[in-house]
């Protein structure tokens, strides 16, 4: 890669670095493995940074990457062991502490779903897209994405019981 590539890149990674790292933490659900998705992602990137023609689709490519490699590390036999819950992290006493515990209820609720559906759901209702990216993001057809999302908020639904209550705004 020349000179001029590779500092289009580094710019690239510097400023969207953090914004991948949180989308990743949102589909898988934690830190670490964010920090590999992520990392993973830009590696694959970085590969390809050279063949993509059009600028504004780096950002819809980064995403279907980030996905895909999350289905794939779900497919690895050594993904599907379960850590056992670590202690809840202490909640800020300053007014936040709803807010942190309504993500932390949400995040503990979309671990449990398939990847799949927790990508469907991350992309639709974190990302804001809609059936069409989210159907080129994943690499499937729309009635797949549309599917997906009934079965994950059903499946999230069942998950959250009467959780989702407390997650409901007051008023």
């Amino acid at each position: 890669m020349d000179e001029a590539a590779e500092q289009a890149f580094e710019q690239y990674f510097r400023t969207r670095r953090e914004a991948v790292r949180r989308n990743a933490y949102l589909l898988c659900g934690d830190w670490h493995h964010a920090d590999d998705l992520a990392q993973a992602a830009f590696v694959t990137l970085h590969r390809k940074w050279h063949t993509i023609r059009e600028p504004a689709a780096v950002d819809a490519y980064l995403r279907r990457v980030l996905v895909r490699a999350l289905i794939d590390e779900t497919r690895r036999p050594w993904r599907r062991e379960r850590a056992v819950p670590r202690p809840p992290e202490s909640i800020a006493t300053d007014g936040t502490s709803e807010q942190v515990a309504t993500r932390q209820t949400l995040i503990a609720a979309l671990r449990q779903l398939p990847p799949r559906q927790r990508a469907v759901l991350v992309l639709r209702f974190l990302e804001g897209m809609d059936v069409t990216a989210t159907a080129r993001a994943m690499g499937c057809r729309e009635g797949t994405v549309k599917s997906q999302t009934a079965h994950g908020l059903a499946a999230l639904r069942g998950v959250l019981g009467s959780a989702l209550d407390d997650l409901r705004p007051a008023g």
